[in-house]
């Protein structure tokens, strides 16, 4: 659109040429809004990213942009993970090579180019600083910066002001005061998710060694304290007591629109407990949901019916589903696994030590990726609540129809908006246009050297893909282990899953905190997209499902409806019969 102020396309770099959508597709599945990027990515997250990769992982100051890092960047309106960067990391590291990151990111996925190792790739240097780190990630037991940051966290949710008592002004300081510490907490998140990547990597070599391949997903799975699980087994006490209430039972079923304010006017002891409870649950988890990590999304606390329609499902669930059962039949047979491995490499100490080190190190750093993703979470949340304060004002003053228009606004054009509804009506509505036609097209997966202008992307869906048929297969990535059958349910909104039941197939398009409480019922779990360490993969090794990621279009493959097996140790998804 002529004119149209947007988010500016990241420069194109010709030392780190390679752009993907991979990972950072689940954390920002739709573009960023104007004021989500501006308030926390381009000087939060984005540069506390570059902070992980020079001060923790060793490389040069001038290796990567001080003004607008390449770490991740924005093309099309879209967020890219910057995959060259990843290499050059997975090159320099010891016992990696950049294909083994390729490897974790993309699997067998089409399009993406070969590795193409160039001379400045190698740096004693930053090997050694790797060397060090990694001899750190099998070693520590403690993790106190971690820990302080799960304090903070819970202290601001805590802290948080009486937002309608305070001026614009005081809440925009509000929301940019966090910035800091956003930063300060994305640079631990990457450095987490970088640590959790040793300890699997040392089993899986080891599982190879054995045969057995699909011994490291049952290993590294029901680690058991990880945080983005927490929410699914509150979600579930929730649905215990709508299931065992008759009052509850049958306010349930007049349907989610207008639940909550039925229960909080109902007198029934029953109703009560369960608004109380339900709030508590909100005060713990509401910055989780959909998108949350554009304060432009909504989460649970701004949208609840978000957690009823999940507590809607789960209520038809048998007590003999509970996610605790199934956690603990997962966490009984890795225990039995390891204790096997560690007996059988008895005859090799060294590589025996490297093995137990390995799975304790998987035990700490992939429950600690998801407490570090937990924390920044909720400190964003505030900056969400503060900012649609300020929207909620400009909707009064008729410059927007809901207070999360706010975000179709830059930082600096706040006041502005304030001062003159009129045009802040205007902008953006142009800004929600063009916002609505960019979340119809198909961003490219992948790229090398410049991204393809956004008018050659084709619309969302617009490829012709063949549905499977009764005995055809798909291949996917392994993600949790086990094989289920069951019948397959497409959901494309975790806010409307009302067709899954319980021991379904949830097939979706992707997944974060809002899909995994419709882990709870399902059987297994089949994503369009994911990697390694996706959402979906950790939540359902918790669960003790089925997974498989990366099965690519699988939501417009698989009949819906269909019954199907899944294969979480291989990855292949088979249709049985329709």
């Amino acid at each position: 659109m002529t004119g149209l102020r947007w988010i500016a396309d990241n420069p194109p770099s010709e030392r780190l040429p390679f752009w993907t959508r991979a990972n950072v597709g689940e954390v920002l599945p739709e573009p960023p809004s104007p004021l989500g990027w501006d308030l926390v990515w381009e000087n939060g997250t984005i540069m506390g990213w570059r902070d992980c990769t020079v001060d923790r992982l060793g490389f040069a100051q001038d290796e990567v942009s001080q003004t607008r890092p390449e770490v991740t960047g924005l093309f099309g309106g879209y967020a890219y993970l910057n995959a060259s960067i990843n290499r050059v990391f997975g090159h320099r590291a010891p016992g990696m090579t950049a294909s083994t990151v390729d490897d974790i990111y993309f699997g067998d996925h089409p399009g993406v180019p070969p590795v193409e190792v160039e001379p400045w790739w190698d740096s004693p240097a930053t090997t050694a600083v790797l060397e060090g780190w990694m001899g750190w990630v099998l070693t520590t037991t403690e993790q106190p910066d971690l820990e302080h940051d799960r304090e903070v966290a819970t202290a601001t949710r805590a802290g948080r002001p009486d937002l309608t008592a305070m001026t614009n002004t005081e809440l925009l300081t509000i929301a940019t005061s966090r910035i800091p510490t956003i930063r300060r907490m994305f640079d631990q998140h990457i450095h987490q998710s970088a640590c959790a990547t040793i300890g699997p990597g040392i089993i899986g070599a080891v599982a190879a060694a054995v045969g057995d391949p699909t011994l490291t997903l049952k290993i590294i799975g029901a680690v058991g304290d990880v945080d983005s699980a927490a929410p699914s087994y509150a979600m579930w006490k929730l649905s215990r007591l709508v299931a065992g209430s008759s009052t509850l039972t049958s306010a349930f079923d007049l349907g989610v629109g207008g639940l909550l304010e039925r229960l909080r006017e109902s007198t029934d002891v029953d109703a009560s407990t369960f608004v109380a409870e339900l709030e508590r649950f909100i005060e713990l988890f509401g910055s989780r949901g959909p998108n949350e990590w554009d304060i432009h999304a909504h989460v649970w606390e701004t949208k609840p019916e978000l957690v009823l329609s999940a507590i809607d499902r789960m209520r038809f669930a048998n007590d003999a589903d509970s996610p605790d059962r199934r956690h603990s039949e997962r966490e009984v047979e890795r225990d039995a696994i390891v204790a096997q491995l560690t007996e059988a490499l008895a005859g090799d100490p060294e590589a025996q030590g490297q093995f137990v080190s390995g799975v304790a190190s998987a035990a700490r750093f992939v429950p600690g990726r998801e407490r570090s993703k937990t924390s920044i979470i909720k400190v964003i949340h505030e900056c969400r609540m503060a900012v649609w304060e300020i929207g909620r004002r400009l909707v009064e003053a008729g410059g927007a129809d809901e207070p999360r228009d706010i975000c179709m606004l830059f930082l600096d054009e706040i006041d502005q908006a304030m001062a003159d509804p009129a045009w802040a009506r205007n902008t953006i509505a142009e800004r929600q246009a063009h916002f609505d036609h960019l979340r119809t097209l198909e961003p490219p997966f992948v790229f090398n050297g410049e991204c393809p202008p956004v008018d050659t992307w084709p619309e969302r869906g617009a490829n012709t893909v063949e549905v499977l048929q009764a005995g055809g297969s798909m291949q996917g990535m392994p993600g949790s282990s086990g094989t289920y059958r069951g019948i397959a349910r497409v959901v494309l909104d975790p806010g409307d899953p009302m067709a899954l039941d319980p021991g379904d197939v949830l097939i979706a398009p992707h997944t974060d905190p809002a899909w995994t409480p419709l882990f709870v019922t399902a059987g297994a779990v089949v994503v369009d997209v994911g990697a390694a360490m996706s959402h979906a993969i950790i939540v359902s090794r918790e669960l003790g499902l089925p997974c498989v990621v990366s099965a690519t279009d699988a939501t417009r493959k698989i009949p819906d409806g269909a019954l199907i097996e899944v294969d979480g140790n291989t990855g292949v998804v088979t249709v049985v019969e329709l």
